[in-house]
């Protein structure tokens, strides 16, 4: 049987577009002699939709779509991604499904049978889990239609104290039960630095465990703050990857299914899954939440610093140099080299930008609050009322000429509170509030790999908020290699701080640092979206109650 794979860039809930999609796709897959072609998971919606499966209107747009979809099977088959409506009068009113049509008919409809509700998924919140298991025959093979999270029922449960194993069942144990021949698999399974590894081992292990070559169709593309990287999959029957469409692009290929245990293997390469990928997901990210929420102007303030040359960078990619303006708002901390490497920057990348100093606005907020101040002391109130008076520029600008501002503060920032409500905290989007400070270094020297972009001094100088006379971050925090460390250890790996000291790091230092995250819950609330590249991202990846006694 030749399958095509469809690995397609959906928009959630412009159902018009994801439509017209797959309509061209199954046409091309007519033309070239294909039997059946599969698209990912909910592809007719976009994953995720979130509270938008709650409204009728939405479930009625999905039902018109694969209606229309339906049209255009004649002498194919489909496997679509949509919402499938539960008919039963007990369980939630919806199911994850895929949609096996031909002919103009709809032949089956299979559903989800688990629903991962860890990390940044909640889909038990809208669906309900399908306890039937069955094969579809399909141009005389019997094939093994899972969805995503049905072939992870073996992954472990990604907390220290919890059992081993997160699922009590598995799906293709019952579906061995009717001699499917070949397994599919449609999904949308975010992007992270380490998921391509745990993706791998997951379909390798089904495939050979079960003696069955294995078809795996992906996503692509990201909406808000989720990316999709892609990098769908053919394996074979011992478990050995066969063919892997692009990462972090649309791709469309062929496969025939009898032939797929005969292919020669390739060894593709993880190499390039860290930063060159992290690289590769912040610009498909930054372009996409563009693209989908219409905007086509970006804005960000350019201090000298790493954080913000990083992310002139990257918008720049994403978006092109000629749609990417700057603002440098030096003060009377402000270092010459600051400025300089700033204009620098924005003339290596070839963005726009305008120099707008704050220094008179600083003296006339100190005069005007004289009366309310009378000691008149300098203190962490004058380092805000900085970075709120940028703050006020910046959105100034994006109101006057519809600029989407681009936060700029890293992940160890925003783990501690590093960072200053309604200042540098403003933003439509955080691109790099999801990599602590190294990963950001990293990522300026790959930035520069060919051609240095980013000037030398941004990256090799002491990190300064600037907000005082020789003020360094190491003034407040431990050296950002400790801090990092520590972090990662209390946020990804969730240790507790007895558990974090017992590695041999400060207790000081371990004291200081969880009790800076946890006493800054209300900022990250406040945060704008995070592009999400990390096993554990802030916003609804960890949830924490701001109202909360930590004293774990």
């Amino acid at each position: 049987m030749k399958v095509a794979i469809a690995q397609n860039n959906y928009h959630v809930g412009n159902f018009e577009s994801n439509t017209n999609k797959i309509v061209l796709q199954i046409k091309r897959a007519k033309e070239q002699g294909a039997q059946l072609i599969v698209f990912s998971e909910l592809a007719v919606c976009g994953y995720p939709p979130l509270d938008l499966l709650e409204q009728q209107g939405f479930i009625e747009k999905a039902e018109k779509a694969i209606n229309d979809i339906l049209l255009h099977t004649t002498g194919i088959t489909a496997i679509v991604g949509a919402p499938g409506i539960n008919n039963s009068e007990e369980g939630k009113k919806l199911y994850n499904s895929a949609y096996v049509i031909a002919n103009g008919e709809i032949r089956k409809v299979i559903h989800k049978s688990l629903l991962p509700t860890y990390d940044i998924f909640d889909e038990y919140r809208y669906f309900e889990p399908s306890e039937d298991n069955e094969v579809v025959e399909i141009e005389g093979t019997k094939v093994a239609i899972t969805i995503c999270e049905d072939l992870w029922d073996e992954q472990p449960i990604d907390q220290p104290f919890a059992q081993s194993r997160l699922y009590k069942h598995a799906p293709m144990r019952k579906l061995m039960a009717h001699s499917p021949e070949i397994i599919i698999n449609i999904a949308a399974s975010p992007f992270s630095h380490n998921q391509e590894y745990k993706r791998r081992d997951i379909l390798r292990r089904n495939a050979s465990t079960y003696n069955l070559p294995l078809i795996y169709v992906n996503q692509v593309g990201a909406n808000t703050n989720i990316i999709f990287d892609g990098n769908s999959k053919v394996v074979n029957s011992r478990g050995e990857i066969v063919t892997q469409l692009k990462r972090f692009e649309e791709d469309f290929q062929f496969v025939e299914t009898s032939v797929i245990n005969q292919m020669k293997i390739t060894d593709f390469n993880l190499d390039d899954t860290n930063i060159r990928q992290i690289h590769n997901a912040l610009v498909l990210g930054i372009s996409d939440y563009f693209t989908k929420t219409g905007f086509k102007k970006a804005l960000l303030g350019l201090s000298g610093g790493i954080d913000s040359a990083v992310v002139a960078a990257l918008a720049c990619r994403a978006l092109g140099a000629e749609n990417v303006h700057g603002l440098l708002m030096p003060s009377e901390f402000s270092s010459d080299h600051s400025v300089n490497d700033a204009e620098l920057l924005a003339q290596r990348l070839g963005m726009t930008y305008d120099i707008v100093p704050i220094k008179d606005i600083y003296t006339s907020t100190n005069n005007a609050l004289a009366p309310v101040f009378p000691e008149n002391t300098f203190d962490i109130t004058e380092e805000n009322i900085q970075a709120r008076i940028r703050g006020m520029l910046l959105m100034a600008y994006s109101n006057k000429y519809g600029n989407m501002l681009l936060n700029t503060s890293n992940k160890s920032e925003a783990a501690v509170g590093y960072s200053t409500l309604y200042g540098d905290s403003n933003g439509g989007l955080s691109s790099i509030g999801d990599l602590y400070k190294k990963q950001v270094y990293a990522l300026a020297e790959f930035i520069n790999s060919e051609k240095e972009f980013i000037p030398y001094n941004t990256i090799n100088k002491e990190p300064s908020a600037e907000l005082r006379p020789d003020q360094q971050d190491s003034d407040s925090l431990p050296p950002y290699y400790v801090l990092d460390s520590i972090l990662f250890e209390y946020i990804e790996r969730k240790q507790s701080p007895k558990e974090v000291i017992s590695m041999g790091f400060k207790r000081s230092d371990v004291e200081k640092i969880v009790r800076l995250v946890n006493i800054s819950e209300h900022k990250r609330y406040q945060f704008p979206p995070i592009l999400r590249v990390s096993s554990k991202s802030f916003g609804e990846g960890r949830r924490f109650p701001i109202v909360a006694k930590y004293d774990f």
